[in-house]
């Protein structure tokens, strides 16, 4: 994998837009193939396919009438996508203005890739255009009523696209609170009591509302938020598993080896040395 490239929210026009928009022909143009992490969002709509892009270690495909969301921080790379058609849409994590999609947004799924019901797809396509022909006006002195017009018609799509994980997410109040616990304190805390303590809820409760949201317990989930940073700085930041044990909140090298082989069948070396060869 090449060496990360970071990047950073800057609107190109309106300095004060929080939305732009940008198509798939403008993406082959500054695309270098490189592997990327964002500090925004970025969500596209896909008209035609084929492609791929892989985030995080996975490889999703850019099928006829999709969706990719690619959440701040996930690392991320385009392939294959010279005949791709569609829009992408980037927004920082503050732009929408609903409860549901700030909600959304703030519990995105890591790797979030569906496809859109045909009877979906006249609702998406129409509040796109509307996004669309928003982004694309001239720069006005009212430039407070443009960008909540554009946070509206960003919400307006984010809710016609209906997620996947959007039900889940949604309705369940305790796992949010635990998702936003764990992305601040992984690095330091990896045992699901812990949480179950700082949040006031009891473990079986709290282990109940992740399993209900994501599938999974709340031990597995705090393994595999882990596992996923730490496969980061392996493969993107190219640290060695001292220092991956350092960054996350293990005693000694011996013991992020343990954790990271019980994880992934493999040793951090040998996982590093076949990700770094692609």
């Amino acid at each position: 994998m090449s060496v990360i490239r970071h990047m950073t929210y800057q609107p190109a026009g309106r300095r004060a837009a929080s939305v732009e928009t940008m198509t798939f022909g403008r993406l082959r143009e500054l695309n270098d193939g490189g592997t990327q992490r964002a500090d925004f969002h970025v969500l596209a709509v896909i008209d035609a396919g084929p492609g791929s892009v892989t985030v995080d270690f996975h490889t999703h495909p850019l099928q006829d009438r999709s969706a990719v969301w690619i959440p701040p921080g996930a690392v991320h790379r385009w392939d294959d996508i010279a005949d791709v058609a569609g829009h992408l849409v980037l927004f920082v994590p503050t732009a929408p203005v609903t409860h549901a999609t700030r909600e959304l947004v703030a519990s995105p799924d890591p790797a979030a890739h569906w496809s859109i019901p045909d009877a979906d797809w006249p609702f998406v396509d129409a509040a796109r255009s509307h996004l669309l022909l928003e982004a694309s006006a001239p720069p006005s002195d009212s430039r407070t009523e443009l960008t909540e017009l554009s946070e509206i018609l960003l919400s307006a799509l984010i809710t016609r696209l209906h997620p996947p994980h959007a039900e889940a997410r949604l309705t369940h109040p305790v796992f949010r609170l635990f998702r936003s616990s764990v992305e601040a304190h992984f690095r330091q805390h990896h045992d699901a009591g812990y949480y179950a303590r700082t949040l006031g809820y009891a473990p079986r409760t709290l282990s109940r509302a992740v399993q209900q949201a994501t599938g999974r317990t709340a031990k597995a989930y705090i393994v595999e938020r882990i596992t996923l940073e730490a496969k980061r700085l392996l493969a993107h930041d190219r640290l060695t598993a001292a220092r991956c044990a350092g960054i996350l909140g293990f005693p000694d090298a011996s013991n992020f080896s343990v954790f990271f082989h019980k994880a992934t069948g493999k040793r951090p070396g040998a996982w590093q040395a076949a990700a770094t060869a692609k």
